[in-house]
């Protein structure tokens, strides 16, 4: 649904943007994650048609970026981290007008309003004016404008800011259904927790894509994970040591108490087999779990090295 190719911004002396390339398929959310400043919105920004890029090409499916911004601009729902409503109007009005420049008009625009009025859980205030809302109020208003027209490709920048915990979570379910339509959804978001609860693929960010990978690929960002096998029964799990050194997917184990602890390169492909050997062996099991580093130490480790070399 969406190809970058070296994408490139500048404002006159600064660069905001260079060589970014990456993909999004139809039915995947996309995660842009990365500090203030990161050129996430940026990005954004360009993709939806709405500023030039300097250099590189992208594509949306199928129309470029330059001669097709304009059917581009017409297939994208965009939410920006500032809502821009119109103050004076309610919400129902701002969302009919919003709605007729996307061209909607009749019984399909009324439908449209009422049906995104109530996913936003915003239909009991559709009648009050946006100033006498709350910035969650407003954030629930700017969701539903954005998906008014049912978009093939929505930008979502900060989608859960201001929101309340039930809020937010309404807004990720409903986020997780657009998927299920076949959607290509990209969020730009500083938050960790919900960037791997929401994104099939993570694009670490600094200027450009340091990283792009599933939240697993990059928890581990190139490191072994530890995994520990808690054993119960008579045999203690020194016993079993000399059998995980034959193991060729076994970095390193050592016992301690009641527990092995066995380094991996990939616990989901390998701890099966791990299991497998060990019962093989006759170990009796009590539980296995992965230790694998956070989204957290991997975002920080790759922003960090990234900020040493600036």
């Amino acid at each position: 649904m969406i190809i970058v190719e070296g994408l490139r911004k500048d404002f006159r002396r600064l660069t905001a943007v260079h060589d970014m390339s990456f993909t999004v398929g139809d039915g995947e959310i996309f995660g842009l994650l990365g500090p203030n400043g990161a050129g996430k919105t940026t990005t954004v920004r360009m993709l939806a048609g709405l500023i030039t890029p300097t250099a590189g090409t992208a594509t949306v499916n199928g129309h470029s970026l330059g001669e097709g911004s304009q059917r581009i601009r017409a297939i994208t729902g965009i939410l920006t981290e500032s809502p821009g409503l119109h103050e004076k109007l309610t919400a129902r009005q701002n969302l009919a007008y919003y709605g007729r420049l996307y061209g909607l008009r009749g019984a399909a625009l009324r439908e449209a309003v009422e049906r995104y009025l109530g996913v936003v859980e915003m239909s009991e205030h559709a009648d009050r004016r946006i100033a006498t809302f709350s910035k969650g109020m407003r954030q629930k208003i700017a969701i539903a404008r954005a998906l008014l027209h049912e978009p093939e490709v929505i930008y979502l920048d900060e989608p859960t800011s201001g929101l309340d915990p039930s809020a937010a979570k309404t807004v990720r379910d409903f986020v997780a259904t657009l998927r299920s339509l076949g959607r290509a959804i990209v969020v730009c978001t500083h938050n960790l927790d919900e960037a791997e609860r929401l994104c099939d693929r993570i694009g670490i960010m600094r200027g450009t894509l340091l990283r792009v990978d599933t939240p697993a690929g990059l928890r581990r960002h190139g490191r072994g994970a530890t995994v520990r096998v808690q054993l119960t029964g008579a045999r203690g799990p020194d016993s079993f040591l000399a059998r995980l050194g034959e193991l060729a997917f076994v970095g390193g184990a050592t016992a301690q108490e009641d527990t092995l602890i066995v380094e991996m390169a990939d616990p989901p492909r390998d701890t099966p087999d791990l299991v497998a050997a060990l019962v093989a062996a006759g170990a009796r099991i009590a539980a296995v779990a992965e230790e694998a580093p956070t989204l957290e130490e991997a975002y920080l480790s790759l922003v960090g090295e990234v900020g040493e070399r600036d």
